[in-house]
């Protein structure tokens, strides 16, 4: 399977970011032009979302797997040639990035997981409404995304919300030049996987050696106390940091400081 992904040109480092659930690598655009004095980033748009392809199961593996491939031949593309990265996931692409850094540990020099832990995540029904919600829009009868707005106006009140998941609903013309509307990730197969998306399977791997940067949201609550036993087995050299006032999506939410935070922490590495 072959990623569509983004580069955003910038200094010599190289960073590639992982979206969430329903997300796509667009969503790290800011981030990356903010970092882009020191860094050329890497979007990716995971399988099942944005412009890559779709697959039959949903599999953290294969998705690191794949992933990593999409890495290195961006690595062997670029001027400076093959090397490492520093890799920032968030949510569900936060799993996709531990599970790769712990299969794939030669090419990442930092991790950053953003707002996601490596357990099995709670809050399943937060995303069995939501998605519950978007395949129920009858989208040949849909005129118009401020229609699709309209009908999730109840199952989802927050505008900003409704925004992100209304980025997917992609219209084209049929033959009779009629509009129609299709949802561009694969929305039944995350749909009917929620159970498998919440795990965090065991890659059966040494620990990643490299130094991990943890981001939480202040208001979210998928990175817990309780969860620090399992964040040290796989990532004994992790740092946690809580900013405040955010949610889970908390790049979204509080861009300045997420890049701050990020900064330090890759300033605080070279300097060791």
């Amino acid at each position: 399977m072959s990623l569509h992904t983004q580069t955003v040109p910038g200094g010599p480092g190289r960073m590639v970011f992982l979206h969430g659930l329903m997300g796509r690598g667009k969503n790290f655009t800011r981030i990356a032009k903010d970092l882009s004095d020191d860094y050329t980033s890497l979007l990716v748009d995971l399988p099942d979302h944005g412009q890559s392809p779709w697959s039959k199961t949903f599999d953290y593996f294969r998705m690191a797997d794949t992933a990593a491939a999409a890495i290195r031949s961006w690595l062997a593309a670029e001027p400076q040639g093959p090397g490492t990265v520093v890799l920032v996931g968030h949510s569900m692409g936060g799993k996709v990035a531990m599970e790769l850094a712990l299969r794939h540990q030669d090419l990442i020099s930092h991790l950053i997981v953003v707002d996601i832990s490596p357990v099995r995540a709670s809050g399943s029904e937060d995303f069995d409404k939501l998605l519950g919600a978007l395949e129920a829009i009858d989208l040949d009868r849909l005129e118009s995304r401020a229609q699709a707005d309209e009908q999730l106006r109840g199952p989802v009140p927050q505008l900003a919300t409704r925004g992100f998941l209304l980025q997917n609903l992609r219209p084209s013309r049929d033959d009779t030049g009629a509009v129609r509307f299709a949802w561009q990730p694969n929305l039944a197969l995350l749909h009917a996987s929620l159970d498998r998306l919440a795990d965090f399977p065991d890659p059966h791997t040494g620990p990643y050696p490299g130094p991990v940067l943890w981001i939480k949201g202040e208001r979210s609550s998928y990175v817990l106390p309780a969860y620090t036993a399992e964040m040290r087995r796989y990532f004994p050299r992790c740092t946690k940091i809580t900013i405040k006032g955010a949610g889970h999506w908390v790049h979204a939410e509080k861009p300045a400081e997420f890049v701050s935070a990020v900064r330090a922490f890759l300033d605080r590495s070279a300097d060791r």
